[in-house]
């Protein structure tokens, strides 16, 4: 079993930055080789922001968000965290970390078997 707890989110202003935190624990989370970061807004589909092979560091990122998130994790402490600088109104939603056993693909959804329950994020201008 594993276990995916997201922290930090909070509501910002336009232009602000802000870090989320994704703690990991259970004996089988070593199985699990990609991290990524999703968010999903009101009556929007679940987005995908940015992923991180776990143990190479490899970063994928969204166009919409590259060059302004930074993802990155502790390999020690099995903690995830998304680094998000100059916040818009756009990255407004509910943010979810997810693991994945696979890392061939990193922008579906459905390739990661775990989820936390996710963390509100609110932008305003």
């Amino acid at each position: 079993q594993v276990t995916l707890v997201e922290s930090g989110g909070r509501s910002v202003q336009a232009g602000d930055s802000l870090g989320l935190s994704c703690s990991a624990s259970g004996p089988t989370f070593k199985h699990y080789v990609m991290m990524g970061w999703f968010r999903q807004a009101p009556g929007k589909e679940r987005e995908f922001v940015a992923a991180i092979i776990w143990h190479g560091g490899n970063q994928y990122y969204a166009d919409s968000v590259k060059g302004r998130f930074t993802i990155s994790r502790d390999n020690a402490k099995n903690i995830l965290y998304l680094q998000m600088n100059g916040l818009k109104s756009e990255d407004t939603g509910v943010y979810f970390c997810a693991a994945s056993r696979i890392q061939h693909i990193q922008n579906d959804p459905e390739w990661y078997g775990i989820w936390g329950q996710g963390t509100q994020v609110s932008v305003s201008s």
